[in-house]
């Protein structure tokens, strides 16, 4: 596997046992890569959705729901759950907690850092850099994320991991709290304060 950038051995970004609106706060300010035909395409994670099982009118996994397309989200903690929508788009989740479970952290939004050449290659229509992964669909795209890395392990694989940014969470003062994205369906559980942003950050799916 390819090193950090300075070099140094990668440190992962292991925390993944808690639950979702933890482990939401914690994955902001930490660094997704993606190693691609043996490049980093990495980026900092600036927006994310807490998801929270079987109680969540908004979760694939809500009511005890289980089938072929949400099995990864009942994966023990640090697993990927990528899922197809709309018939046109990806989506990538970090599974949280323990085995069946069914809980999980939705990626809406990173900061690009590396790679930027290869994500505007993949993604040839957005303009400018700060929209390459502004949203879960088109960070996804622009990281080459598809249902094929569906059940990683994020704490063993070479190709998809969290590299630790940051050793402290990013401070409550910093990080904005909202409703989640297109979940209007999902009753009062619509306006739950469960999307979680870096205050200030010029590449979220929407600002607030």
């Amino acid at each position: 596997m390819p090193p950090s950038p300075n070099g140094q051995p990668i440190d992962r970004f292991d925390a993944f046992d808690a639950d979702p609106e933890t482990v939401a706060r914690r994955l902001l300010g930490q660094r997704l890569v993606r190693i691609r035909d043996g490049q980093r395409l990495a980026g900092m994670i600036v927006e994310v959705e807490a998801y929270l099982g079987e109680a969540d009118r908004a979760a694939h996994t809500f009511g005890g729901r289980r089938t072929a397309r949400n099995e990864s989200m009942y994966l023990p903690g640090g697993h990927l759950y990528v899922y197809f929508t709309y018939g046109m788009h990806h989506c990538m989740n970090v599974v949280c907690g323990k085995a069946d479970e069914g809980i999980a952290v939705l990626l809406r939004a990173l900061e690009p850092t590396e790679g930027l050449q290869t994500m505007r290659a993949l993604s040839p229509t957005i303009r400018r850099d700060r929209d390459l992964c502004a949203g879960p669909a088109r960070l996804a795209r622009a990281l080459d994320i598809d249902r094929r890395l569906d059940g990683l392990d994020l704490r063993a694989s070479d190709a998809v991991f969290i590299e630790r940014a940051r050793r402290r969470a990013v401070p409550h003062p910093n990080i904005l709290r909202t409703a989640r994205i297109g979940v209007g369906y999902a009753g009062a559980w619509a306006n739950r304060p469960l999307r979680f942003c870096v205050r200030g950050s010029p590449c979220l799916s929407r600002r607030v």
